[in-house]
């Protein structure tokens, strides 16, 4: 199972790490951490020496209830550090988190090759067609309405059967328009609740019946700290035991905040040949 990065074939059926660089001042764990050229070039330095395949970069909150922001304050935040990371880091492999088809086209112009997109071409109707041209790989993710109105959204009448529809119909839609690489992410804290979300990492290997990779993106998020009582700076423990699980369930990408630990994860279970 591979997909193609810049003419690079990645095999996925060994798992491989998403390391995730927010540029937002309000995610929901690392909002801010990284205002200046410096902090971002040594964080993702230290992400590529650690083990990161991918670099996902996002510039639009997606957490719950997050403040909607422009399309050109989403672009004049990605380009610059694109522009950057491609100078300084030339092989990197850059995954850009965004739903909107304009800033998709000018983030792979500027040199990114993944676009993971949180609605699956469902909030912006030309994001399909724009990946289609440019032929990146695209991640598409289960998530029902907006991120300003999801956790409202949370009834299902079969919670894996109806995210099974929902990806066979994204999936059939791309694969009409010629897109090759599809890559799924279940969308972990999108659209469900906390035994949801615990419900779909038990059955999540079902996901392996749409014969496309499936990315597991729970790092540091609430279905573990609202388990544990306690915060996404002191959630690794936790991320680290559901990184291992998802690994188990079949996960080919691990995006995460915490490379060297996510690295470990598939280490192990490489060696037990999970």
């Amino acid at each position: 199972m591979t997909i193609n990065c810049k003419g690079q074939l990645i095999d996925l059926t060994i798992p491989k790490v998403m390391g995730i660089l927010n540029l937002t001042p309000d995610s929901f764990y690392d909002g801010g951490f990284y205002k200046n050229q410096p902090d971002i070039l040594r964080q993702v330095e230290k992400m590529l020496t650690e083990g990161a395949t991918f670099i996902d970069i996002g510039a639009y909150s997606s957490r719950a209830n997050a403040v909607n922001i422009s399309e050109s304050e989403e672009i004049e935040r990605l380009l610059p550090i694109i522009e950057l990371l491609i100078k300084n880091f030339p092989e990197i492999l850059i995954s850009i988190d965004t739903f909107r088809s304009n800033v998709a086209a000018q983030s792979i112009t500027a040199g990114a090759c993944i676009i993971n997109d949180i609605s699956a071409g469902k909030m912006d109707d030309n994001m399909l067609p724009t990946i289609a041209k440019h032929k990146v790989p695209y991640i598409m993710m289960h998530m029902k309405g907006t991120p300003q109105n999801m956790q409202q959204n949370t009834h299902y009448e079969h919670l894996i059967k109806d995210i099974i529809y929902y990806f066979s119909e994204r999936i059939a839609v791309a694969k009409s328009l010629g897109i090759i690489d599809v890559i799924i992410d279940p969308g972990f804290g999108f659209s469900k609740t906390l035994d949801q979300n615990y419900e779909l990492l038990q059955h999540m290997e079902v996901l392996k019946m749409l014969e496309k990779p499936i990315l597991a993106g729970i790092s540091r998020k609430s279905m573990i700290y609202n388990l544990l009582g306690t915060t996404p700076d002191k959630a690794l423990n936790g991320t680290t035991v559901l990184n291992t699980m998802a690994l188990q369930k079949k996960a080919a990408i691990l995006r995460v905040h915490d490379v060297k630990e996510a690295m470990e994860c598939i280490k192990i279970t490489q060696q037990l040949n999970l």
